[in-house]
């Protein structure tokens, strides 16, 4: 194999996060070929961090299928720093936006939204989490966050200074939430057009900084927050959670249903509390049923990302404030990181398949 050989068989790499081959991106280096061995350098952006390994098994894949007489390949990983480009009318600049919904209220929404986005976090990627649930924010209880934002002043365009909110940081993720402002036994009653400029602060004020992914816990039911987000910036999808049983795939339907009417498109359903397993005696009981889920997601022509079963210490260490422990339980962790590894792979399909829909420049 010569060097424009291997350029040839490296330009059918896709980038996971643009969908463009990684030749042409740039993201291949230091290419060298020596007889039956070939080495380079493959560089991949933050955003893809939870499918660097997978990526780098299938390219060395690609490369043996083509040259079955290749006895060495050697690809070592670097970072390719690509920033995001301002998104919609309120400039923010994340990569993914992702809406995290339900039909109804209890099935454990919040808690898949602040765990979907420690699981990216600890990956590797730039990650901030919104508390779009005004009416009853539970995020700043889940991660045991108190405090309130800080506003500041920045340097603007034309000399002029503006002024943002500092989120909040957990463990080294980016958190904004109206319960930071409201005390815990205070309800927020406001009608629509307060909720809209609520959450049109949170995005546009927020010094969010450069994210890969902007997780968005919204509220339960089919209300108009989802009409201001789609308004507002554009949602690379949402994930709708629900519980086994029939009275909640109901609503999940129609939370399905509400997000496909404002064009934001399913990136896939969780099924929340499917099955206990006795951490003394290891009977599997299904509480709740179990599978609900992901038979709805095939009759709805919706991706099934996993399940979670119910687990004591989730329970616990959310009522604790101490939900990053849940990454910590065998029990739950696997479900948990299979779920994030299913999601970024359905957005780099999504990607791969039509590149336009990556909102960011390659440079």
């Amino acid at each position: 194999m010569d060097l424009q050989a291997l350029k040839g068989i490296l330009s059918t790499v896709k980038d996971p996060e643009s969908g463009r081959n990684v030749v042409d991106t740039g993201q291949v280096q230091n290419l060298e070929v020596q007889n039956d061995s070939v080495s380079f350098t493959l560089e991949l952006t933050s955003h893809s961090a939870p499918l660097w390994d997978s990526t780098i098994k299938s390219t060395e894949q690609t490369l043996r299928q083509a040259d079955p007489t290749l006895k060495h390949v050697r690809i070592e990983r670097a970072i390719h720093v690509r920033k995001p480009v301002p998104l919609g009318q309120l400039g923010v600049t994340a990569k993914t936006v992702i809406a995290v919904g339900s039909g109804k209220g209890g099935v454990g929404k919040s808690t898949i939204a602040a765990t979907l986005a420690q699981g990216l976090h600890r990956h590797g990627c730039v990650v901030g989490l919104m508390d779009a649930d005004v009416y009853g924010p539970s995020i700043p209880h889940l991660l045991g966050l108190t405090g309130q934002p800080q506003v500041m002043e920045r340097p603007a365009v034309g000399g002029q200074t503006e002024r943002k909110i500092r989120p909040l940081d957990w463990h080294g993720m980016r958190v904004m939430s109206m319960g930071f402002f409201v005390p815990p036994e205070q309800a927020v009653v406001w009608r629509g057009p307060m909720l809209h400029g609520a959450i049109t602060q949170f995005l546009r004020d927020t010094d969010w900084g450069d994210l890969d992914y902007l997780i968005i816990d919204m509220p339960p039911g089919t209300g108009d927050i989802a009409l201001t987000l789609s308004q507002l910036l554009p949602l690379s999808g949402a994930v709708v959670v629900c519980t086994p049983q029939d009275v909640a795939l109901l609503d999940a339907v129609k939370a399905i249903a509400m997000f496909r009417t404002v064009k934001i498109p399913i990136l896939g359903m969780v099924e929340n509390m499917s099955g206990f397993a006795c951490p003394h005696c290891g009977t599997h009981t299904d509480i709740f049923g179990c599978g609900g889920a992901e038979r709805r997601a095939a009759d709805l022509s919706v991706p099934f990302l996993g399940r979670v079963p119910i687990n004591l210490g989730i329970r616990v260490n959310g009522d604790e404030g101490r939900l990053n422990c849940v990454y910590d339980d065998p029990m739950v962790s696997n479900s948990l990181d299979s779920i994030v590894l299913n999601l970024v792979h359905q957005i780099a399909d999504q990607v791969r398949t039509s590149p336009s829909l990556a909102s960011l420049p390659v440079l």
